[in-house]
Formats: structure tokens, C-alpha cells, sequence
């Protein structure tokens, strides 16, 4: 073995424990269970994926290799659904299906070897990997557009870094794949590998700080809001208060950073005020709040009786229903049209 391929298998080999480091660091923390599950599983498939692609150990496809491979080729689709957990995002199971049934008939061809011509197998696993290259960048997209939403700063850096970070490398692995193959340019491959390793040795170091905020508990109750304000944040919560009370919340996809351009105010001084000072954890359960009122208000309203559920919605910044239903149902226990009808039902 010359020592390009000894080197890149010794960075894989690193980068391996230190994932299975992280796995049980997150494995053993206070997270909800699914996160925690989606998690293991996740980091779980890139170590199958570097185990393969590991020099020394390639050898024929085995009956012991082919669960280490199925593992491999799940990346994409677990990072997906763990994007959408960690995120709280609805999870589309139609899709979820769909790219599991993908990642199952890559791996039959694997698992099957003279199932098909060679050119067939090429092409099945080509498609295969264009799926999972849809997959890893959907998840990219969910962490870009969601990192604005926790109010938490560090968690919020490490929660986006964590999904763009393995999100970025999955794609980059995939484009590499479908150029070159599974193996790839030696010193493609090794400058892969050192990738990899340093974004998992920051991962780590990061996550063994063991510091409460930077786990990933999109679940836990607020900080309790503080009991007085500086003159300072005074001032800032007549503003935000004034802002609130002029419907401010009804912009559609309102962020942060929007709503502190509007106030004349540094973002991180606005993220201090909502989620120290008032008690929120994330920005759209600040905003869920004014407008589940608001819509509280006018499904027991008779003079709204006829408007649609969907315009209410609408005018109250969801960009659709269902977010709207959700967010509803998440405060009320209660579908919005349930509620309204037991609204109308208690003043009869």
C-alpha cells in the first residue's frame, strides 16, 4: 500500500472514532428520543460509508459487508429526516418512502451482483446517487433557511453547523462518486478524508464542552423570563411591544433579523431580549403565540364566521395551511375548525 492510501485510510480510520464518539455523546444526553435515534443512525451510515471506502479493507462484496452498505447508502435519506427533526419540520412521509425504497434497490445491486448487466448496474446506481444528492441538498436548504429561528446563540450556531457541515461534505462525496466512481482519485479521496476529519474533530470539540444549550432539545422548556429589564431593554420591549400591537407578526416568513431591522436594533441584542428576558425559545414560538391569539379571536368572531380557515391564515403571515394547522393544533390541542365550532357552540 503506498502512502497516499496508508494516510487516507489512517484519516478515515480517526475520523470513524471520532464519530462514534459524538454518537454516544448525543446518545447519552438529554435530547428527545427521536432526535437521539435519528442521530446515532445518521453518524452510524458515515462510518459505514468511511469503512468501505477505507483502502485496506476493500474486498469483495460479502454477506458481513452488505448491512455495512446499506448503512452507507442511507446517509442522504437520514440526514434528511434528522434535518427535519432537529429542525421541527413535518416530515413527508410519501418522500421518506420513497428514498428508503431507493437506498433498498442501489442495494440490491450491490447485494445481487449478476442481478443485472454491468452498463444496467452503472445506471441503477447513478440514479441512485442523483436521489441522494436531492436529499443532501434539501437538508442543506432546511438548515439555511431555519438558522435563524433558535434564539439560543450557541445551540443555534451548532445546530445549523451540524447539518450544513455533514450535509456539505455528503454532497460534495456524492458529485466526487458520480464523476469518478466509488473510490475516487487517490488524492481526491485523501483530501476528502482530511475533510472529514477536521468537520468532525470541530463537531467534537464542540459537543464534549457538555454545556446543556448545545444539545439538541428543540423540547426544552424556556429560560424563565427575567424579573426586571434594564432601562436598555425597556426601551427595545416598548418598541417590540408597539411593533406586535401593529401586526408586525402578520408578515408572511417574517425573520429575526427583519423584524430587528424594523425595531433599529442589532439582531443579537433583539435574540437576547425575546429569549432571556421573555422566555421564548425559538422565534416562531414568539410569533406563534401573537397570531394563534389573533386567530383564536377571529374563528369565535360571528362577523368572521363565513371567512375561510385559509385566509386566516394567510393574513396572519402562515405562506400555507398546514403550518398554520399545526401551529394550532400544537397550542389548542384542537384542529382550527374544531375549535371554531365548539367556539359557536358554547355561545348558542
Amino acid at each position: 500500500m503506498g502512502p497516499l492510501l496508508l494516510a487516507d485510510a489512517a484519516l478515515r480510520l480517526l475520523a470513524t472514532g471520532q464519530l462514534l464518539l459524538i454518537a454516544l455523546v448525543i446518545g447519552r444526553g438529554t435530547a428527545p428520543r427521536t432526535i437521539r435515534i435519528a442521530t446515532a443512525l445518521l453518524l452510524a451510515g458515515v462510518c459505514c460509508y468511511l469503512t468501505l471506502a477505507t483502502p485496506f479493507l476493500a474486498r469483495p462484496i460479502r454477506t458481513a459487508w452488505l448491512p455495512v452498505q446499506l448503512g452507507a447508502q442511507s446517509v442522504p435519506v437520514t440526514l434528511w429526516i434528522f434535518a427535519h427533526l432537529l429542525f421541527e419540520r413535518p416530515i413527508d412521509r410519501r418522500t421518506a418512502i420513497a428514498g428508503a425504497a431507493a437506498c433498498f434497490v442501489v442495494w440490491l445491486f450491490f447485494a445481487l451482483p449478476s442481478f443485472a448487466p454491468p452498463a444496467v448496474q452503472m445506471a441503477v446506481r447513478q440514479v441512485g446517487r442523483l436521489i441522494w444528492l436531492g436529499f443532501a441538498i434539501h437538508a442543506l436548504i432546511i438548515a439555511i433557511s431555519e438558522r435563524g429561528d433558535d434564539l439560543i446563540e450557541k445551540r443555534r450556531r451548532l445546530r445549523v453547523g451540524f447539518v450544513i457541515v455533514i450535509a456539505t461534505l455528503a454532497v460534495v462525496v456524492i458529485v466526487l462518486e458520480i464523476a469518478f466512481g466509488f473510490r475516487g482519485v487517490p488524492l481526491l479521496s485523501i483530501a476528502q478524508s482530511a475533510a472529514i476529519l477536521a468537520a468532525t474533530s470541530a463537531m467534537g470539540a464542540a459537543l464534549l464542552q457538555s454545556d446543556p444549550e448545545l444539545l439538541f432539545d428543540p423540547a426544552a422548556p424556556a429560560p424563565p423570563p427575567a424579573p426586571a429589564l434594564s432601562p436598555a431593554e425597556s426601551v427595545l420591549k416598548a418598541k417590540l411591544d408597539a411593533a406586535m400591537a401593529g401586526g408586525v407578526y402578520r408578515t408572511t416568513a417574517l425573520s429575526i433579523g427583519q423584524l430587528a431591522d424594523q425595531l433599529g436594533v442589532p439582531e443579537h441584542r433583539l435574540r437576547l431580549l425575546i429569549n432571556q428576558r421573555l422566555g421564548y425559545r425559538n422565534f416562531s414560538a414568539f410569533l406563534n403565540e401573537a397570531r394563534i391569539a389573533e386567530a383564536k379571536r377571529q374563528l369565535a368572531d360571528p362577523a368572521c364566521v363565513a371567512l375561510p380557515i385559509l385566509t386566516i391564515a394567510m393574513d396572519l403571515g402562515y405562506g400555507s395551511l398546514a403550518p398554520f394547522n399545526r401551529a394550532f393544533r400544537e397550542a389548542t390541542g384542537q384542529a382550527p375548525g374544531d375549535w371554531r365550532r365548539a367556539a359557536f357552540a358554547e355561545k348558542s
